[in-house]
């Protein structure tokens, strides 16, 4: 194998057809829109997850490699791109993360037609033959929240805060059933289109309601401008917040935070140990200046492995997937935001 760039244009891609000596998966994922701010280090740890494939010989002797497709912007015109590739046969796979709206548009584009590997956190329910999904369902990822912060008598009071789309209404949903499980209650519950977040109205609203804890919904710049103005409202050491999209990115965009009271919970984190050597890895192949590592794109390198392991494990169609049982997503944990890091609460 060769150490050729591993990144095809979907124009080209479009133009030079199928090929039979490439297994080339469509890499999915925001490089504008809210979540544009993860993108730099997601598109580096798939490239980086490829090279690391195409050493070991590539897949069944096929060299791995990434169409890029913007999964940050609306998602008809998302879909409608992949579509074309996809009529096109020039994919093998779809392998990312994009928020849920996006998300269902492309299992429809896919359905049946080619494996398609979704990574992050995602909303639960039935997904359509050749769906595989890494992260974890509301349950999996609010169990360490409640856990760990909604039992202490002093957090009865909570308010639900996210955009307005299908992630957060089934994070909600589960979120205030647990909530009244332990006996506290929901007091306030928001939420707003993406890029229509206006901080001093929802401050406003958290602060009369009496909240002692916040649970945010919020995704990549939205969340950036809701934590900041929560630090400027005087707000952030009273009030817990705790998030289940807040990654190192969205951590350094706000500034970061020392106020002791800002949660995330997520299966990794930058300040995990390196027992695989990823993180060494990753700044061994970009450098120091590299873009900041987080969840979301530690999990797109997860993604595209996974996609290679499935390749070399049988013929990579939407039924053979279907027919196997994902690897179990590593456990979420809650870890507290330090300045600019993100350390895992013992």
């Amino acid at each position: 194998m060769t150490e050729d760039a591993v990144l095809v244009d979907p124009l080209d891609a479009l133009l030079q057809g199928p090929d039979r000596h490439a297994l080339r998966v469509g890499l999915a994922v925001p490089t504008s829109g809210a979540l544009g701010l993860t993108g730099p280090s997601a598109l580096a740890c798939a490239v980086l997850a490829a090279e690391e494939v195409n050493a070991a010989g590539g897949v069944r002797g096929r060299r791995l490699e990434l169409v890029l497709v913007d999964a940050g912007r609306g998602p008809r015109e998302v879909a409608e791109e992949l579509g074309r590739l996809v009529g096109a046969g020039v994919l093998d796979a779809v392998c990312g993360y994009h928020t849920s709206d996006v998300h269902r548009r492309l299992e429809a584009v896919t359905a049946g037609r080619l494996p398609y590997v979704f990574t992050p956190p995602h909303e639960g329910g039935t997904r359509a033959e050749g769906v595989v999904l890494l992260g974890e369902g509301p349950r999996e990822q609010l169990l360490p929240v409640m856990t760990g912060l909604a039992a202490r008598p002093s957090l009865r009071r909570w308010a639900l805060v996210g955009n307005d789309y299908i992630w957060p209404w089934a994070v909600h949903t589960t979120a205030a059933r647990m909530l009244r499980s332990l006996g506290a209650e929901v007091v306030l519950h928001e939420l707003v289109p993406f890029g229509g977040v206006r901080p001093e109205r929802l401050i406003e609203r958290v602060r009369r309601s009496r909240a002692q804890a916040v649970l945010l919904s919020l995704v990549g710049r939205d969340l950036v401008i809701f934590n900041r103005a929560f630090h400027h409202a005087g707000l952030d050491r009273a009030v817990l917040r705790v998030s289940g999209a807040l990654e190192e990115n969205g951590l350094l965009e706000a500034g970061g935070d020392d106020s002791g009271e800002l949660y995330a919970a997520m299966r990794w984190f930058a300040s995990d140990e390196d027992g695989d050597g990823f993180s060494a890895r990753y700044e061994q192949r970009w450098g120091p200046t590299a873009p900041s590592l987080g969840a979301y794109a530690q999990g797109c390198y997860e993604g595209v492995r996974h996609v290679a392991e499935l390749g070399r494990a049988e013929s990579l169609t939407a039924r053979a997937v279907s027919n196997r049982r994902a690897a179990p997503a590593a456990r979420v944990r809650l870890a507290r935001a330090d300045g600019l890091a993100l350390t895992v609460v013992p």
